[in-house]
C-alpha cells in the first residue's frame, strides 16, 4: 500500500474545474478519478479503492454536505476534503461533524490542496492500520 499512488476522487459539477484540477493532480503523482455529481461519486465510493475525496459543496441535485454524510455511511475510511466558493461557518461546523477532513475555499492553490490530500491520506492509512486494514 505504501508505494501505491494515492487514489483521489475529484467531485465537481464544473467539467473545466475537474479537467484542470485532475491534470494538475495527475502531474503530481496522484491516481485521479472524476465524478460530475454527488450521485456519480456515491456509485464510485461503493466500488471501493478511494483514499481521498475532493468534494465541491455547491452541486445540482445533491450538495456536497449531504454527499459527505452518505459517503461516510457507505465507507467511513476515505477522507473527504470539501471545496467551496463561499465561506460559511455553519457549513464548516457541519462538515467537521459529519467526518470531513478539511474545508478549503476555491480557488485553492494546488500546493495547499496537495498538502491537505497528503495529510488526509496519512490519516486514512493510520486508521487502516489501527483497524487491521491493508
Amino acid at each position: 500500500m505504501e508505494g501505491q499512488r494515492p487514489r483521489v476522487l475529484l467531485v465537481d459539477d464544473e467539467e473545466r474545474f475537474r479537467w484542470t484540477m485532475g491534470k494538475l493532480l495527475r502531474r503530481r503523482g496522484y491516481d485521479v478519478e472524476e465524478a460530475g455529481s454527488a450521485h456519480e461519486a456515491l456509485v464510485r465510493i461503493q466500488k471501493g479503492d478511494v483514499d481521498v475525496v475532493v468534494l465541491d459543496v455547491k452541486m445540482p441535485g445533491m450538495d456536497g454536505i449531504e454527499a459527505l454524510g452518505r459517503i461516510k455511511a457507505i465507507d467511513p475510511l476515505p477522507e473527504v476534503i470539501i471545496l467551496t466558493g463561499h465561506a460559511n461557518v455553519d457549513a464548516a461546523v457541519e462538515i467537521m461533524r459529519l467526518g470531513g477532513y478539511e474545508y478549503l475555499l476555491k480557488p485553492c492553490p494546488i500546493e495547499d490542496l496537495t498538502s491537505k490530500i497528503d495529510g488526509a491520506l496519512e490519516k486514512k492509512r493510520a486508521r487502516e492500520k489501527l483497524h487491521g486494514g491493508p
